[in-house]
């Protein structure tokens, strides 16, 4: 049988590119991770990785790693992929027309490419592997022995229904769904179950990010802990000392805080979750998702503008009923920013809205355009940040009502609270992701609180 310390050391395999000595932590977390007895020189790597004192004693189920970038995480997850598909028969337990499939998750396509990428590159690289690969697509390796490797994005709905030889989980702490506040712990826990057949391992391996999440649930749960989930921390350089030092050294000058979880894999304190679901949830109605306009009520709405791109062009409108802001409605929409503008703007006047203000960042144009629609645009005197930190008291309160609009519910939930080097609190959505809903809906809210002189509306921009 093959082991994983062979695919890495053998000249007929891949010991050209891993035998060497900057890659000897991986081969000692890797052999450790498969029950391998480690050698003399390997157990002080194992030690310092896991936080254990003693040898693996036997193979692990899942292996969760929090490395620094640049540590060669992408590329060791393409090897698992390769020792995983073409170093273990399934067969025997394998029903006909059945695949076992190994499965590589990432963010985002782009990640997607870049894993497939070092995949197709070892497996065409060695003569041997190659002549197992029966058709190969854009995202899919299928092999002569009945396996399969896959990557594809981190999805909840996608792995369902496969039966999986290994799932490899690439940057998982930056996995980030509009679906969801928790698309990590979801995911995971769908693909689980794919699994159990085989009896195959996870592998998740991320630059670490917040104290919040599924790699940080591993991290506080089991490292340093015996047992059959192996939870692993190293920083760049321990990974790659291959890098030249400098690189680190002049990115914790520039901001220590980002740096020590970039290449230090620390996880980062100076970042926490802002809004809780539950609080969102408390000041949310049933029904409707949008209240229709009526006579006697002064009506504000908060656009964020949106230029096109994955950014949705997002409105909201509000009243005030006594001390409460009540969200009469979001609507969202991507496309034209021009036709969206006038369908705006449509909607502004059903709610008698004549007068519009934008935000200290907006541009000439929306300005313009919606002069073309008979609505008059100034501009705002608070950024998304101090327009989040106003809604808080609001949300803690009860003192607004929002839409029963899930995505928008799921963005407040993750916004996060920055702590910048000069102390001051910044509030914004995290890496990857959306905020133009909520954007819109704090802004609303705020206008509420402000003293009616004539119908208002404001643009976030």
């Amino acid at each position: 049988m093959i082991t994983i310390r062979d695919l890495m050391t053998d000249p007929a395999l891949f010991g050209d590119q891993f035998a060497g000595d900057s890659f000897k932590a991986w081969r000692a977390l890797l052999a450790g991770f498969y029950g391998l007895p480690l050698a003399d020189d390997e157990l002080p790597h194992w030690q310092e990785l896991t936080g254990r004192e003693g040898a693996p004693e036997s193979s692990h189920d899942e292996l969760w790693l929090a490395i620094g970038r640049r540590g060669g995480k992408t590329q060791n997850a393409a090897l698992l992929a390769v020792y995983e598909a073409c170093f273990n028969d399934h067969s025997d337990r394998l029903s006909p027309g059945e695949v076992a499939t190994v499965l590589c998750l990432a963010a985002d396509r782009k990640q997607a490419r870049s894993v497939f990428r070092y995949i197709t590159g070892l497996m065409n690289a060695n003569p041997m592997l190659q002549r197992l690969i029966v058709k190969e697509s854009t995202e899919t390796l299928e092999l002569a022995n009945r396996s399969v490797i896959e990557v594809g994005t981190a999805s909840f709905r996608a792995p369902r229904g496969y039966t999986f030889a290994a799932v490899i989980a690439d940057e998982v702490a930056f996995w980030r769904s509009e679906d969801s506040a928790n698309p990590d712990f979801e995911i995971l826990n769908a693909v689980r179950p794919g699994l159990a057949t085989l009896d195959g391992p996870l592998i998740a391996l991320s630059s670490p990010y917040s104290r919040r999440g599924a790699l940080w649930d591993a991290y506080r749960r089991y490292h340093g802990h015996e047992g059959p989930i192996l939870v692993a921390q190293a920083s760049t350089l321990t990974m790659n000392p291959t890098l030249p030092s400098r690189i680190v050294d002049q990115a914790l000058e520039r901001d220590p805080a980002a740096a020590a979880a970039e290449y230090l894999a620390q996880f980062r304190n100076d970042i926490t979750a802002f809004i809780t679901r539950e609080m969102v949830d408390s000041n949310t109605r049933s029904e409707p998702l949008i209240l229709p306009p009526q006579s006697g009520i002064h009506y504000a709405c908060f656009v964020d503008v949106a230029g096109g791109g994955a950014d949705e062009y997002t409105l909201a409108v509000s009243h005030r009923e006594g001390e409460r802001s009540v969200i009469d409605g979001i609507w969202s929409d991507r496309g034209d920013p021009a036709v969206i503008t006038r369908r705006y703007a449509d909607i502004m006047k059903q709610y008698r809205i004549t007068r519009c203000t934008g935000d200290r960042y907006a541009a000439e144009w929306p300005r313009q355009e919606y002069r073309k629609h008979g609505i008059t645009m100034t501009n705002s005197d608070l950024n998304r940040s101090e327009l989040y930190t106003e809604l808080t008291p609001m949300l803690q309160t009860g003192a607004v009502e929002l839409p029963p609009d899930e995505k928008t519910l799921t963005q407040f939930t993750l916004l996060e609270r920055r702590t910048g080097r000069n102390g001051k609190d910044t509030i914004d959505h995290g890496p990857q992701g959306h905020d133009d809903r909520a954007n819109a809906i704090a802004g609303a809210a705020w206008l509420t609180k402000r003293p009616y002189e004539a119908p208002v509306l404001i643009v976030g921009y």
